[in-house]
């Protein structure tokens, strides 16, 4: 396939066609598979409580636009649900790996959720679990209702009093985990002679510090107005930067097979370094060709 080009495609498929061992670093925010929205349902649960939404999510015109599954595992095919995203995950996890150098870097934003998941179906399919980057994107909304207001619903005032300092829902989610893999390299080699033959495996910790003073696993980046409003999961084209920059050199080869609206394509790119990208949403997809075209 040819690089420095996003292709409108399902990379599930067309990762097939990229050549073996060409890659140096996959930077993807994949879907969570937390019903977001209808292209984050990879699970078969057909129970009526999921999908919709609520009155209170029509008036807000903010966060979740579907009402998702509570987490308490009511049914069987709840319980199924984590277990289907891992093999979503497995369902092209394999690709990755061949595409990839020895050595070569995964990053991929995967959710709280099933984060775990996602760490279990990369094993599998032979990545190695570096580590795991803690971001703080320091704005967030808390979406937690006073159960009290249940109670008043139902004329129970006096538990609606009793229980007035308890809530419903999540602390709020400024944490999220960037899952660090890497592609093993040859054995009887080391890091040091992987760099050499493939270019990748050391990080730069001088690039890194430029973003964490310390070398932290932990970094602080707000999303920024230029970083919202082309897709509802956007990330910030600093944080991709930073990634990019920590674990590969300039004319190397970042792939993002679920794009969006392609941050990490533009961020590769202003990097100096070559891109290669599927999106299977068409509107994303030109979004990210008119991103791409304006730095030529």
């Amino acid at each position: 396939m040819k690089i420095d080009t996003i292709y409108n495609e399902n990379s599930i498929d067309s990762i097939k066609k990229i050549e073996t061992e060409s890659i140096h670093l996959i930077l993807s925010d994949i879907p969570y598979g937390i019903s977001f929205a209808d292209w984050d349902i990879l699970h078969e649960n057909t129970n009526s409580a999921l999908g919709g939404s609520s009155p209170a999510q029509h008036k807000t015109g903010s966060g979740f636009k579907m009402r998702g599954k509570p987490i308490n595992g009511w049914s069987e095919a709840d319980r199924k649900i984590p277990l289907e995203y891992q093999n979503w995950v497995e369902s092209w996890a394999k690709e990755w790996f061949r595409v990839l150098k020895p050595g070569s870097s995964c990053f991929i934003f995967a959710g709280r959720r099933y984060a775990h998941r996602a760490i279990v179906g990369l094993e599998n399919s032979g990545f190695t679990f570096r580590d795991m980057i803690g971001w703080n994107r320091s704005k967030a909304t808390l979406k937690a209702q006073r159960i009290s207001k249940v109670y008043e619903r139902r004329n129970d005032f006096e538990n609606a009093e009793k229980l007035s300092e308890w809530r419903v829902g999540n602390l709020r989610p400024v944490f999220e985990p960037i899952l660090w893999f890497t592609k093993p390299y040859k054995q009887g080699g080391t890091i040091a002679d992987n760099m050499l033959k493939h270019g990748v495996g050391a990080y730069n910790l001088e690039k890194w510090q430029t973003f964490s003073e310390k070398g932290d696993n932990y970094i602080e980046i707000p999303n920024l107005s230029s970083d919202r409003g082309l897709h509802p999961t956007q990330k910030p084209l600093v944080l991709m930067k930073a990634l990019i920059e920590l674990t590969t050199q300039e004319n190397q080869i970042v792939l993002d097979p679920f794009s969006g609206s392609g941050t990490t394509l533009v961020a590769a790119k202003e990097l100096n370094r070559h891109y290669l990208g599927f999106e299977i949403d068409k509107d994303y997809y030109n979004t990210s060709l008119n991103r791409l075209n304006t730095l030529l």
